[in-house]
């Protein structure tokens, strides 16, 4: 997201670059992992948390900052101190009135940051995905690309509970140049170590001819699954998660709507979610 001169940022921290690599293969969408170091014991973000990152100079509309969030995946604390994880993906955006395309301006500034570099950070912020209190409740998770990121640690703190899950969990995700398979993976005890419980089933939207379009691949899942997924939509325990791309609420919305029989009555029901604390999200 983009501030406005005028917006000022009362709790920012300062972090230092320690490390960053590529993790995915050069014939795909660059995304980096990137560990920051803070010093200041006051800046405490957990995993499932948000920070935001902002960057100065001359932007769009003469703003003085950018400012976009990202995902704490993990949290190292050490003295007063702690080191972060986060995921980046170096992204572009078409303009809508010149069809030019332009570099992102956060992404490409935190995949060219070297160690070392000292960049601002602001937040952290509350988690978006909290798990609910009852373990019987149903957990619906729709994401594209590294929209999914937040979900590692909701599914993570749902399988850590003593009692187990009882409820259903579902994972809908899509990918982009195979962006999501980056966390189905043994090696960084991922979503993949979770396959083996009875509650937990998770539906893969990549479809090799058509990867650019992660959203519409998402769609196609969704509606293919549409009976199972409106049911559970329905049920009084179920918690619906969306995370990643905007036009996914758009996709997430016509795919409902027609399983509902009409936009109307998608949208009821998504009013009802809202007003039980029962849907969030969180989009860019």
């Amino acid at each position: 997201m983009t501030d406005t001169n005028e917006q000022t940022y009362s709790n920012t921290c300062d972090a230092i670059v320690r490390s960053s690599k590529r993790i995915t293969d050069t014939k795909t969408d660059e995304v980096r992992e990137m560990v920051l170091t803070i010093h200041d014991p006051a800046f405490r973000a957990m995993p499932g948390q948000n920070i935001g990152v902002l960057v100065e100079g001359k932007h769009p509309f003469g703003n003085r900052f950018h400012h976009r969030y990202y995902s704490v995946l993990a949290a190292q604390p050490h003295g007063e101190g702690s080191d972060i994880e986060i995921l980046v993906r170096r992204c572009s955006y078409i303009d809508e009135v010149s069809g030019e395309e332009y570099p992102g301006i956060a992404s490409n500034y935190l995949c060219d940051a070297a160690p070392g570099k000292q960049i601002t950070l602001t937040g952290p912020y509350k988690a978006a995905f909290k798990v609910p209190a009852d373990n019987t409740s149903n957990l619906l998770m729709i994401g594209t690309g590294t929209g999914i990121a937040p979900f590692r640690t909701l599914i993570k703190s749902v399988y850590a509970q003593e009692q187990g899950w009882r409820g259903q969990v579902r994972l809908f995700y899509g990918a982009k140049s195979g962006l999501d398979a980056l966390y189905m993976n043994d090696q960084n005890n991922d979503i993949t170590n979770y396959y083996d419980q009875a509650t937990f089933e998770a539906y893969q939207a990549i479809d090799p001819q058509a990867w650019r379009d992660a959203s519409g691949n998402l769609g196609k899942s969704l509606a293919e699954n549409g009976a199972k997924t409106w049911v559970m939509m329905q049920m009084p325990n179920t918690y619906v998660y969306l995370a990643g791309l905007k036009k996914q609420v758009a996709v997430l919305d016509k795919v409902m709507g027609e399983l509902a029989g009409s936009a109307a009555n998608w949208q009821a029901l998504k009013n009802r979610l809202v007003a039980d604390g029962r849907w969030a999200e969180l989009v860019y």
